[in-house]
C-alpha cells in the first residue's frame, strides 16, 4: 500500500494498491488527508497487505471497525479509498471499465452541472467555511465562486453557452456563519436572493439552478430561505439541514414546496434509509468515497431506486472521485445528473492525473479504460511538493 499527498490540494489523499503482478489500483479520499493516511498505514495495511484475493466486498467486511462506522470520519473515508482502489484493480484484472463491472451502461453519458467553486476552494484546511473558500482578490479564469458572488448573471450566461445543464451556488453560507444558522435578517436574505434573481433574469429557466445550504441551518431559518427561493423555482435546495436531522428534514420538506437534495455527508444504506422512509429527500447526492466506497454507493443507489428517488452523486473533491461517480451515474437506472467543478477540471485535476472522464457539450462520459481509467501522472510522483508513504513492501 502506498499513499500520495500533494501540496496542490492539501485535503487530497491518493491510495495506490500494488499487486505482485504489477497492477496498481488507485483510490482517493478528501479532507483530513494526513489523518486518513495515518489510519491507512497503521490500521488498514496490516490487515490488507498480503491478502490473496482482496475483493471489495470481502475487504469491506474485514475493515469495518467496531467504532467509527456510523459517520464519515477517518475510518469510513480511508476504507472508501481502499474500496475504490480495489474496484479499480478488479477492472484492470478483468479488462473492463467500472461501468461494465457494475452491470453495464444504462446510458453512455450523463448531463452535468457546474458547482461554482474556484480552483483553491477548500484547499487550506478541512473546514467547510467561507474563510476556506480560497477567493482571489480579483477575477481569474474559472474562479466561479467569486463570479457568482460578484457577477452572477454573466457567469450564468457563460455556463449556458458552454452547454452546462445547471449551476450550483451557496449565497447564504456567510449569513449562516454570522448567525449560527438560527436566523437570517432581511438584508442578508435580500442580498442572497438578489444573486438568485440575477441568474434567473439572465437565463430564465434554461439553466437549472441548485442552491447549496451545506447543512448549516436550523429549521426555522431554513424554512424562511426556502419560502424566499420558491418563486425562482430552484431545481433543488441541497442539505438545508444536517443529514442526520431526519425528523426535522422530513418536517421541513412537508412545509415547503421545493425539492431537497441530501446525502453527500450521509454514510451508507443505514444512513440513507431513514431519510427515504421519512420522504425527506427528493434527490440522493451520495458521495462514492465518503459513504464508504463504491461497494456501498451502488447499494445506496439501488435503495434510492426502490423508493423512486434519483441519484446525483456528489463531486467537489478529487479526480478519482469524479471518475467513479461518473461510472456510477451511467450504470444506474436512476442516475439523474453528475456534479462537476469546472474550476477543478480545468486547473489542478489534469495537472495531477491522466484519464479523466470526457466532458463535452454539457455531458460527461466515463472512460472505457479498464477500472475507472484515472492514473497519477509521473510528474506528480516525482515533484518535490509530493509526499509518499509505503507499507508492506
Amino acid at each position: 500500500m502506498e499513499t500520495v499527498r500533494t501540496r496542490t490540494q492539501s485535503n487530497l489523499c491518493f491510495v495506490r494498491l500494488h499487486t505482485d503482478s504489477g497492477q496498481i489500483g488507485l483510490g482517493e479520499t478528501f479532507y483530513g488527508a494526513e489523518s486518513v493516511e495515518t489510519y491507512l498505514h497503521e490500521q488498514v495495511a496490516p490487515q490488507l497487505v498480503g491478502l490473496a484475493d482482496p475483493s471489495p466486498e470481502a475487504v469491506g467486511r474485514l475493515l469495518t471497525p467496531y467504532t467509527g462506522y456510523q459517520g464519515g470520519g477517518v475510518e469510513t473515508r480511508g476504507n472508501g479509498a481502499v474500496d475504490v482502489a480495489l474496484w479499480d484493480l478488479l477492472g484492470q484484472i478483468a479488462g473492463l471499465p467500472l461501468t461494465d463491472l457494475l452491470g453495464g451502461a444504462v446510458r453512455t453519458s450523463i448531463p452535468i452541472y457546474n458547482t461554482c467553486a474556484g480552483s483553491r476552494y477548500v484547499s487550506a484546511t478541512s473546514r467547510q467555511r467561507s474563510d476556506n473558500w480560497g477567493l482571489p482578490e480579483q477575477d481569474e479564469p474559472y474562479e466561479d465562486l467569486r463570479a457568482f458572488l460578484t457577477r452572477p448573471a454573466e457567469l450564468a450566461r457563460e455556463l449556458r453557452a458552454e452547454g452546462y445543464a445547471g449551476m450550483k451556488i451557496w449565497p447564504f453560507d456567510r449569513a449562516a456563519e454570522r448567525n449560527d444558522g438560527l436566523r437570517i435578517d432581511e438584508a442578508e436574505l435580500a442580498e442572497a436572493i438578489g444573486i438568485v434573481a440575477a441568474i434567473r433574469e439572465a437565463v430564465g429557466t434554461d439553466l437549472e439552478l441548485m442552491i447549496e445550504l451545506h447543512g448549516l441551518w436550523y429549521p426555522g431559518a431554513a424554512a424562511r430561505i426556502c419560502r424566499a427561493l420558491a418563486p425562482y423555482r430552484p431545481t433543488w435546495v441541497e442539505d438545508p439541514l444536517r443529514a442526520d436531522a431526519v425528523a426535522a428534514l422530513g418536517g421541513l420538506r412537508r412545509e415547503v414546496d421545493i425539492p431537497f437534495a441530501v446525502g453527500e455527508t450521509c454514510v451508507g444504506r443505514r444512513g440513507f434509509l431513514p431519510l427515504l422512509q421519512e420522504n425527506a429527500v427528493d434527490v440522493v447526492t451520495v458521495d462514492p468515497t465518503w459513504t464508504g466506497g463504491l461497494t456501498e454507493a451502488r447499494k445506496v443507489a439501488t435503495l434510492a431506486d426502490a423508493f423512486g428517488k434519483p441519484v446525483a452523486p456528489h463531486d467537489c473533491t478529487g479526480p478519482v472521485s469524479l471518475a467513479v461517480a461518473t461510472h456510477l451515474s451511467c450504470s444506474q437506472p436512476n442516475g439523474l445528473i453528475q456534479e462537476t467543478a469546472r474550476a477543478f477540471l480545468r486547473t489542478w485535476y489534469p495537472e495531477l492525473v491522466a484519464g479523466l472522464p470526457e466532458v463535452a457539450e454539457g455531458r460527461i462520459t466515463p472512460s472505457r479504460a479498464p477500472g475507472h481509467g484515472v492514473r497519477l501522472r509521473p510528474e506528480l510522483l516525482a515533484a518535490p511538493t509530493t509526499t509518499t508513504r509505503e507499507s508492506g513492501r
